[in-house]
């Protein structure tokens, strides 16, 4: 058998398979004078705009859905008029296509990062446009998810957005990457297409083509050229991973027979069927910020209504958090607060924006009320980014004056956690977002890729916040869900469980594997999983301790 690269495993799956490397992206074009005439450097130009553009229409025609969407999107930036115009101008000034093409694209992006948000997120998919350009300017194969006619691993450093549209899911055994953290864009992608994956692998790059390896989720191990033991050994377990999933039906329970109801998060009413058919048995989550998000004013308590009555509708009898707006820091609305900070992770988002407009919130309230008195699911009402008593007590009574009968807050800053137990005297019940509690807790910005090894929901001292949650809820008889990434990582979701939560909210395609391991512990296992986390001194050790526990 030959080596062991070690990373960390989303989810609990295995996979056997042959490596297929992301091609690295292509060196930035040397800023060289052009031998060539302007007009003969535009033509060259222009033809791989174009090209570039049918290419990446034709492969969204390919891939359908969304995909489609935001390919076709992408096909668009490479016609932009002002970009090709803006190339066109820097060839005048002697430089080569290549060098046009690459300054006007990155002159566009830092517009686009300026502007935040949504746009910004674009941002991503013009460096592939770019990319792409200069690839068919240099007639050479284009940097990007490679597309084969047979099943595959792949590796890469990371995958951006843009990267994700295009993976055919039939093809794509595994994922593994040298970059990225458990709350990467990649570890979510995988657990939502519930691909099996481990990130962060040092030495993956290493990694030839057509080298056979066993990607291993459940212990984030990947092993190169394995051995027919090792194969033979990975595969069945595959088959008995498949066979569980399939087995494990109906509401979440452990194997003693105790509730812990699965719930989807959801970022509109467009998921709810699906949700439903994958067995949600509600909603745990649901993220309100794409009513307001591209909008230069709030959306009207009609127009909000509407959409709350749709997403209610889909799941009568059952239990639906929402969250209102959580705005700020990596969302920014203009309408909200349009002032720089120097660091808006920790400036006026969350219940602090909303506090310093009102209205919105009330707004915002008052339609969810009058589309729960027009329904009859279970509407439940949460706050984000709660941080203090007085703030708890603010937003419930809001929320209970307005016609909610049930408020409670998200739990993502350390000091909701220790104070839980006050705060759970006045709401009725808390949610933990492990992603932004992570976040605080380790002082490590959940978007910054340098500082990615510190997202890790396994921390012992993340968890033990967690347990202060649980013990608050035990003690005051309400609530604890978990509606952060941890959840969706079927053995931490155990742990959770022994930590005091008494819900799990997820991604839907999550469910099924939450649901199978679940099912394989009691309540006092569970404790004994929480013990065992909470007495490691990291990540790696909590995780690794839990695994070799609860491995047959």
């Amino acid at each position: 058998m030959g080596d062991v690269l070690h990373g960390t495993g989303i989810g609990r799956g295995i996979a056997v398979g042959t490596v297929l490397r992301m091609p690295e992206p292509l060196p930035e074009p040397a800023d060289d004078t052009s031998a060539l005439t302007p007009d003969a450097e535009k033509e060259r130009a222009r033809a791989s705009l174009a090209a570039a553009a049918a290419i990446i229409r034709l492969r969204g025609e390919r891939a359908g859905g969304s995909a489609k969407e935001v390919l076709e999107a992408q096909a668009f930036m490479a016609e932009d008029p002002t970009l090709i115009d803006d190339v066109g101008v820097r060839i005048d000034s002697g430089k080569t296509a290549e060098r046009a093409v690459y300054e006007a694209f990155a002159a566009f992006r830092d517009l686009l990062v300026s502007m935040g948000g949504y746009m910004g997120e674009r941002a991503t998919d013009l460096d592939d446009v770019s990319q792409r350009v200069v690839a068919h300017l240099r007639g050479v194969a284009a940097p990007g998810v490679p597309d084969p006619e047979h099943p595959f691993v792949l590796v890469a450093r990371d995958l951006a957005p843009a990267d994700t549209a295009l993976l055919d899911l039939s093809k794509v055994l595994a994922l593994v990457t040298s970059d990225g953290g458990p709350t990467s864009h990649t570890a979510i992608l995988a657990r939502e297409k519930s691909i099996v994956a481990v990130v962060g692998v040092t030495g993956a790059l290493e990694l030839a083509d057509s080298t056979e390896i066993v990607v291993d989720a459940a212990t984030g191990d990947v092993t190169v050229a394995p051995d027919e033991a090792t194969r033979a050994a990975a595969l069945a377990r595959a088959a008995e991973l498949k066979a569980a999933r399939s087995a494990a039906t109906g509401p979440g329970a452990l194997a003693d027979g105790t509730p812990v109801p699965l719930l989807a998060n959801l970022g509109s009413a467009d998921g709810a069927a699906d949700a439903v058919e994958k067995g949600a048995e509600g909603v745990g989550l649901f993220r309100t910020e794409f009513l307001f998000l591209d909008s230069a004013t709030a959306p009207t308590v009609e127009e909000q209504k509407a959409q709350y009555v749709r997403l209610l509708q889909a799941f009568p009898g059952k239990k639906v958090v929402v969250r209102a707006l959580d705005a700020g820091a990596d969302k920014p609305l203009s309408f909200l607060n349009d002032a720089a900070e120097e660091n808006p992770a920790l400036g006026l988002r969350g219940l602090r924006a909303l506090r310093a407009n009102e209205p919105i919130l009330r707004d915002q309230l008052r339609a969810l009320a009058e589309a729960d008195a027009e329904t009859d699911a279970d509407v439940w009402v949460m706050a984000p980014m709660v941080s203090t008593v007085e703030e708890t007590r603010y937003f419930t009574a809001l929320a209970r004056q307005l016609g909610l009968k049930t408020a409670g807050v998200m739990v993502e800053v350390p000091s909701s956690a220790l104070l839980a137990d006050r705060i759970l005297a006045d709401a009725d019940f808390a949610s933990i977002g492990t992603n932004d509690l992570t976040q605080y807790t380790l002082a490590a910005d959940r978007l910054l890729g340098s500082v990615a090894s510190f997202q890790d929901p396994w921390h012992p001292a993340v968890l033990k916040l967690v347990g202060e949650v649980g013990k608050a809820g035990r003690t005051t008889g309400k609530p604890v869900g978990i509606c952060g990434e941890a959840a969706a990582d079927p053995l931490l979701a155990v742990v959770l469980v022994g930590l005091g939560a008494t819900t799990l909210s997820m991604s839907p395609s999550a469910l099924a594997d939450v649901r199978a391991e679940l099912a394989r512990f009691t309540l006092d296992e569970a404790r004994r999983f929480a013990d065992l986390a909470l007495s490691a001194n990291s990540a790696v050790e909590a995780r690794a301790a839990v695994t070799s526990a609860a491995t047959p």
